[in-house]
């Protein structure tokens, strides 16, 4: 049966037909987009004017963010800003380090278990002027269960005295750069990188691989999904043992879900070799609504962190450079045999010294094996400059900047990490559009709340919370924005082709808003409000999820 779907107006982001009023559709499939006299010569059809005093976009394309956000809301939510949870509630934030504390004490005071493990989330100590969690901070909520707190980068883990000894590390003589010691020569309770973080976060609550969701955290992110508009999404770090991927087939496979998932394959963990075969053999697996068969590689860490790879002159206040997260020859093989086998690769570079190395091998394994369409990605790219902008675009690579940032930590980049000129140089979405590079823009969800329309808001305006504009040159337009929420990460995905635009023969996705973006303008395009979504002709209204 076909469906033709009004609406008061549908920005199609296709630059042949780019505003219409009406699409059709048939088995999730979009038959055309125009006026209803367009539409009709389909044949019989049903029309749905369930949208017309609404506005219709390609669902949101959502090309870095993890399915750990829908299960870490079962956790304790100790960030700085307040968030709203997939339920549509509102948690107010943590604004100093004693708030945290506070809000971890009423946790604990509500458990009975006194063993079991008290998981939180979203620290960082950057905003209270770069304070350092230690495990004795932690011992004062307890010493009997262990505790640990996830950094919003992800990169970084507080756990305390009891953690600790439990994962057998509460001992002299560790020789690790990601496990500082204090002066009784003791793990301070700070942990940098998933070497380290991994062998405690099972003791801590996170007992599943902490980059893996469960049936509800699945359910929870697809609440996300609806509520932001997004109908695409990734999974930008998975290790995809049988399980887990089972668990999103039976997720993404009942009909009532919402999103369809893109994970990526992380490298941590497993040989090069073994990660090549992993990926090759998930790849037939893929199914409509989780796609599989990509590689994510980590090259460095958070420049928040001060575990990012920074070349000369290095961190704005002294500190140390960071961590590698993958070995030059490691990173060689990944790339030259994925580029061999066809396999899409993306390479997670924050610092400027992770992109060169990334630039600089690539360039190897194109020369071995030569590619015109491989569009392997640089995820967040942040201190890039314009010399390296332009080898990006020599070798056809794409970026996916992380813009939410400068709402987030751009007035710590500002003054303590990277400093005021490449601050502003950050997440340089103005370079790379006039250089042709393509590129998305994301919230690196759980790290930033999942919302493309307040990242595209977030990449016009570069504006600091407070409220110090960060690279005027480098911010984008509104009609740039829309396209790297929507096309632009599909491109960075290989699905350009089915999603990312209103067109035939494309999958019926749709974000349903209650407000016209080109109404909203640079300035108002954050508080465009999302109705729902469609996906695959389904409809989704935020009010039921």
């Amino acid at each position: 049966m076909i469906t033709i779907f009004a609406a008061r107006n549908i920005l199609t982001m296709n630059p042949q037909n780019p505003e219409t009023t009406h699409v059709a559709i048939r088995d999730g499939i979009i038959l055309g987009a125009g006026n209803l006299s367009d539409l009709e010569g389909w044949g019989d059809y049903e029309l749905n004017t369930d949208f017309a005093d609404k506005v219709l976009m390609p669902g949101f394309v959502e090309g870095h963010c993890h399915l750990q956000e829908g299960a870490l809301w079962s956790h304790t939510y100790v960030g700085f800003f307040d968030r709203m949870s997939p339920e549509g509630e509102m948690n107010a934030g943590c604004t100093s380090l004693d708030e945290v504390l506070a809000k971890l004490a009423a946790a604990e005071a509500k458990m009975d278990d006194p063993a079991a493990p008290l998981p939180a989330w979203s620290l960082d100590p950057i905003y209270f002027d770069n304070q350092r969690v230690n495990r004795a901070q932690l011992d004062s909520i307890s010493t009997e269960r262990p505790i640990g707190i996830m950094h919003a980068s992800g990169h970084i883990m507080n756990v305390n005295t009891k953690a600790l000894e439990l994962a057998g590390l509460l001992r002299p003589g560790i020789n690790h750069e990601g496990v500082p010691l204090g002066a009784d020569g003791l793990p301070t309770g700070e942990l940098k990188g998933p070497d380290v973080m991994s062998p405690v976060s099972i003791h801590v609550g996170f007992d599943r691989d902490m980059l893996a969701c469960d049936e509800g955290g699945m359910w929870r992110f697809g609440k996300l999904c609806v509520r932001a508009g997004v109908t695409t999404a990734t999974d930008l770090a998975a290790r995809l043992p049988e399980d887990a991927v089972n668990l999103m087939h039976k997720v993404t496979g009942n009909k009532t879900f919402p999103a369809r998932i893109v994970p990526l394959r992380f490298h941590h963990g497993v040989s090069p070799e073994d990660l090549i075969k992993h990926v090759e053999d998930l790849a037939p697996k893929s199914t409509d609504k989780l796609r599989l068969g990509r590689i994510k590689i980590v090259v460095d860490g958070s420049i928040q962190g001060f575990s990012a790879r920074l070349r000369a002159p290095g961190y704005y206040n002294g500190a140390p450079n960071g961590l590698w997260y993958i070995a030059p020859e490691q990173l060689a093989y990944v790339l030259e045999n994925a580029l061999a086998k066809g396999i899409l690769v993306h390479c997670h570079t924050n610092g400027d010294e992770a992109t060169q190395l990334v630039i600089d091998t690539m360039r190897q394994a194109l020369r071995k094996h030569p590619a015109t369409d491989h569009r392997f990605t640089l995820q967040h790219c942040q201190l890039a400059d314009t010399a390296q902008f332009k080898q990006i675009k020599e070798l056809g690579l794409c970026v996916n900047l992380f813009a939410n940032h400068h709402h987030y930590w751009g007035d710590q980049h500002y003054e303590l990490t990277v400093g005021p000129e490449r601050a502003e140089r950050m997440n340089a979405a103005g370079t790379a559009a006039r250089l042709d590079v393509p590129f998305a823009i994301h919230s690196d969800a759980p790290i930033t709340p999942l919302g493309p329309l307040f990242t595209g808001w977030c990449a016009m305006n570069r504006k600091t919370a407070s409220g110090r504009i960060l690279g005027e040159r480098e911010k984008i337009t509104l009609d740039q924005a829309l396209h790297a929420i929507t096309l632009g990460a599909a491109y960075t995905l290989h699905l350009d082709g089915e999603v990312g635009s209103i067109e035939a023969g494309k999958r019926a996705d749709f974000a349903v808003l209650e407000d016209d973006p080109l109404d909203m303008g640079v300035d108002g395009l954050k508080g465009t409000r999302v109705w729902g979504t469609v996906l695959g002709g389904e409809i989704f209204a935020a009010a039921d999820v």
